[in-house]
């Protein structure tokens, strides 16, 4: 039986099984591995990051499509626009791209801090969009009217009442133009999922009622009721079901509603926030509903919502940074070892007399058929239960219990290579005694934060193999030294790969939707720094390989934890001969992730 890792439900037609191999599905369709040859050609040899610029552009296309659709169907008077929070992925092999390819729809950017701000003034498109989220003091709010001044169309979404105090303060400091002004709204509807708790009425950000009212009159008193544009919600990153958004729609479009009647004439957009989940399961489906019906009901019910209040129908904004972004990158691990390996046929050295249970084992390998291959695996398993507790009691010895584990693991392999299972409920039955660990050679405190921080699932699937059938229940682990480096086997989510031999050829596994907040959120445990990375681009019908960013050299790496990295080198010098410093200056020169000698596919 193939196993297609669920790519059925999560790929979303970005990619497709094709010869047994992971390809893209687009342009000239390449093969992951092809792309993966050909950077290790270059002289990479750890991780990979794969950005696909285009899926970045095809989100971005999808996603206005989709409102301007459902505008049309309603006769919606309002307009759509859409910001990326910068938050979910500020890396500029990632935003670079996104910029150009969201500038023909005015597609605009999001900063929560001082830094990200600084971002979308350089970059963002004039014309599209900023938003500024999150809390901020006077430099920060001075910032803003500086991207003002620059042209940008830039809303300041106020967090607390002193926000506001302090855009007042600089508004007469300065006498520079102010930034139009939102106000977040602490809702009393939730959201749902994992990231639930982010709205609600004890969400960390936004106004309660009696604040909002204050806030109007407030810029009342200071004659800067036409500043406010924009009412601002979320209920949560990565909605599961749509329901609490149709509560929190009708709930922020009343809000809308009875600031328009008390004179926020200017106020002309509800900002939804993020919240337009992606699918993350390899296993079954985690979102229940479709972009077209995310889509459909928030215009639908603030056109509602505006006919029955008597107001026009707001323009609606969006901040769903992790649809826009997940999908476009893909981390490459090579497995630099099968824990297995040492149960190999070759290992097994029996010796002239067995202990009886020792014989009857190598008698059960030797004449295992498909008819017997069950009964005989059974009894391989008991078999060893009972030679480890003869170990225990000191009856047999060492080389006895190696020989024990050995023929046991060569006689699973073959009863499930004659029995050729389909059914993989019927291999659960032997999980435990069949489960093979995988090395793989990058950092999951690195590369996949959320899921050591979280436990959030990724598709996880091998790039090559998929012709053949995986029989060996996986546990992944990873090269730092720390015990949590590790995806264990699920028995409700279990990830099956194949029986290789890494002295004959590469395994590579594809870790998928990992573009939304792993790149900033990973960490340099044990000083690992992030993978080697490149933009995959398509002109003419070929593959480019754009922005290859290399991973972190080890000097680099100490710099930025702030050691004197001359001093390190001036007494490495010191107490080295020169021929050895030299060598040592290589390695402190190149990345922490390791190196593999042979490789099958670097030789083809």
């Amino acid at each position: 039986m193939k196993n297609k890792y669920g790519i059925d439900i999560w790929g979303d037609d970005n990619f497709f099984i094709e010869d047994g191999v992971v390809k893209v599905d687009y342009s000239c369709s390449p093969s992951l591995i092809s792309i993966v040859k050909d950077i290790r050609k270059q002289g990479f040899k750890g991780p990979l990051l794969l950005r696909f610029p285009h899926i970045t552009k095809k989100q971005i296309k999808t996603l206005f499509n989709a409102f301007n659709a459902s505008m049309k169907e309603y006769d919606y008077k309002g307009k759509f626009n859409a910001v990326f929070p910068l938050k979910v992925n500020q890396l500029p092999n990632f935003i670079h791209p996104l910029v150009s390819a969201g500038k023909k729809y005015g597609y605009g950017l999001e900063a929560g801090s001082k830094a990200e701000l600084i971002i979308a003034m350089t970059y963002n498109n004039l014309g599209s969009p900023i938003t500024v989220n999150g809390f901020k003091d006077k430099e920060m709010i001075h910032l803003c009217f500086i991207a003002k001044s620059m042209g940008h169309d830039i809303t300041v979404i106020i967090e607390g009442l002193n926000e506001l105090e302090m855009i007042v303060e600089v508004l007469k400091e300065t006498n520079m133009e102010a930034p139009n002004v939102g106000l977040r709204v602490r809702l009393h509807s939730g959201g749902s999922g994992v990231w639930a708790k982010s709205g609600g009425i004890d969400s960390k950000f936004g106004l309660t009622s009696t604040e909002i009212l204050e806030a109007f009159e407030l810029m009342q008193d200071n004659n800067l009721e036409d500043l406010l544009t924009m009412i601002h919600f979320h209920i949560g990153s990565a909605m599961n079901t749509i329901k609490p958004l149709k509560k929190a729609l009708r709930e922020s479009g009343h809000i809308y509603a009875e600031l328009k009647n008390l004179g926020a004439k200017k106020l002309s957009s509800i900002n939804i926030g993020g919240g337009l989940s992606v699918e993350y399961s390899a296993y079954e489906q985690s979102r229940f509903y479709s972009l077209n019906e995310f889509a459909s009901d928030v215009v639908f019910t603030l056109k509602e919502i505006a006919r029955q209040k008597g107001v026009e129908e707001p323009n609606i904004f969006t901040e769903s940074g992790r649809f826009i972004s997940a999908a476009s990158t893909v981390l490459i691990a090579p497995v630099l070892e099968l824990f297995s390996a040492e149960y190999e046929l070759s290992h097994l050295k029996l010796k002239g007399v067995n202990p009886p249970l020792i014989q009857e084992l190598h008698d059960l390998f030797r004449d295992m058929t498909k008819k017997k291959a069950y009964e005989f695996m059974h009894d391989s398993i008991d078999h060893l239960e009972s030679l480890l507790t003869l170990f225990d009691l000191g009856y047999i010895d060492l080389q006895d219990r190696s020989n024990a584990e050995i023929l046991t693991h060569q006689i699973i392999k073959k009863a499930i290579s004659l029995l050729q299972v389909d059914d993989y409920e019927e291999l659960r039955k032997f999980d435990k005694n069949i489960q093979e660990k995988y090395l793989l050679n990058f950092s999951l405190f690195q590369s996949l934060p959320d899921y050591w921080g979280i436990n959030q699932e990724f598709p996880i699937m091998p790039i090559t193999h998929l012709d053949k059938k995986p029989t060996r229940s996986a546990s992944l682990w990873d090269i730092t030294c720390d015990s949590d480096g590790e995806i264990p086997f699920d028995m409700q989510k279990p990830l099956y790969l194949h029986d290789v031999n890494l002295n004959k050829e590469d395994y590579f596994l594809g870790f998928f939707n990992v573009g939304a907040y792993q790149d900033t959120l990973g960490m340099k445990h044990n000083l690992f720094s992030h993978p080697t990375e490149v933009n995959v681009v398509f002109k003419d019908d070929e593959v480019i390989l754009e922005k290859l960013l290399e991973s972190q050299k080890v000097i680099d790496i100490l710099d930025d934890i702030d050691y004197d990295t001359e001093e390190i080198q001036s007494i490495l010098s010191k107490r080295l001969p020169l021929e050895t410093y030299e060598i040592l200056k290589k390695y402190l020169n190149d990345n922490s992730y390791l190196k593999t000698i042979w490789s099958y596919y670097d030789d083809e």
